[in-house]
């Protein structure tokens, strides 16, 4: 499975450009023939503008139908970062997946959400898992602050996910968390980890991180980018992940009944 991420320069409140940006990078990206596109958090107005309700996408209309019709078109997986979407009586930071055929085979609202920014003040938070295969993987994914809460991504490896990806806004200050937290979602779950982030800013100005990375079941860095606008690619080698699952059985060696 060939995995393309695409770090986008994401523009506060601006989805026509953000949109366009999108069809630009990923067009590029299809070059090297992906399984699956991956895009950042927010890339469709950036997070985030106020006041929200300015911004939102209805029902994620315009998304679903942006995301559905570049799938079919390019016959490519594309796990759709983010979007902010008006429901009738809440918003939601939500991913869309949508499969070769342009057909929606899973979506996931951000479950854990980023209370230091107000977040939680203007998203209502999510209240279920994504499990989902493309082409036979089973595959899951969160987003952003969902990183820092490992039980999340214990109980996607205990339902079988064997790739978890992470669409996500985190900004440069914290970009050793980035670094250490995914290495070790990878290593302990023994799951491929392809975490996404943007380029750009916060709508406060502070500077997003960029450092997309896509990771093995052993924490190793397929590829990394910079901190600007990048396509990232690698292939994902499935009997690594078996080797390592049957050197070190950690899911065999747990003690459910201490915790």
């Amino acid at each position: 499975m060939k995995i393309s991420v695409l770090q986008m320069p994401v523009a506060i409140g601006a989805r026509d450009e953000n949109m366009a940006a999108l069809r630009r990078m990923l067009d590029a990206a299809m070059a090297d023939t992906p399984d699956v596109i991956v895009l950042p958090e927010l890339w469709d107005i950036g997070f985030f503008p106020r006041p929200l309700e300015n911004f939102v996408d209805a029902d994620g209309a315009q998304a679903k139908e942006l995301l559905s019709s570049l799938a079919k078109t390019h016959h490519v997986h594309i796990v759709g970062g983010s979007v902010a979407v008006k429901e009738s009586d809440y918003t939601a930071n939500r991913c869309y997946v949508f499969d070769r055929d342009g057909a929606l085979v899973a979506d996931y609202d951000k479950t854990h959400l980023f209370s230091p920014a107000k977040e939680d003040r203007f998203f209502r938070k999510g209240d279920h898992r994504a499990i989902f295969t493309l082409d036979g993987v089973p595959c899951a994914v969160a987003v952003c602050y969902d990183l820092r809460f490992p039980e999340l991504f214990r109980r996607y490896a205990l339902d079988g996910a064997a790739v978890i990806f992470l669409p996500a806004a985190w900004p440069t200050a914290r970009i050793r968390h980035w670094r250490t937290l995914t290495e070790a979602r990878a290593i302990e779950n023994q799951v491929f980890f392809v975490a996404v982030n943007g380029s750009g800013a916060f709508a406060n100005g502070m500077p997003l991180g960029g450092k997309s990375a896509i990771l093995d079941p052993w924490g190793e860095r397929l590829a990394e980018a910079d901190e600007g606008e990048t396509i990232l690619s690698a292939d994902l080698d499935f009997s690594v992940r078996d080797e390592i699952k049957r050197t070190i059985d950690v899911f065999n060696d747990r003690r459910e009944e201490l915790y």
